[in-house]
């Protein structure tokens, strides 16, 4: 595999990520009641909790994709 390829492959996994965290951010603002009746079952959250929990999630997700995917990919294209 050439750096080439590696950029291709990095840029391709963020996309995808970004897209994962989209979708759980549009289900978080339009179907937010409906979550918190699936996870109401099996844990007693308050709402604070709850938007807390979800807002901590996608900050320490897109704080992985930068750091995984951002990082290396502009790494790698600074090496070409």
């Amino acid at each position: 595999m050439n750096i080439t390829q590696l950029c291709d492959f990095l840029l391709y996994c963020m996309l995808f990520n970004y897209i994962i965290l989209m979708i759980w951010f549009i289900a978080f603002i339009f179907a937010k009641d409906w979550m918190k009746q699936v996870h109401g079952q099996w844990f007693e959250l308050s709402d604070r909790q709850f938007d807390a929990i979800h807002y901590g999630g996608m900050a320490v997700y897109k704080i992985g994709i930068l750091l995984l995917n951002l990082a290396p990919y502009i790494a790698l294209k600074w090496m070409q």
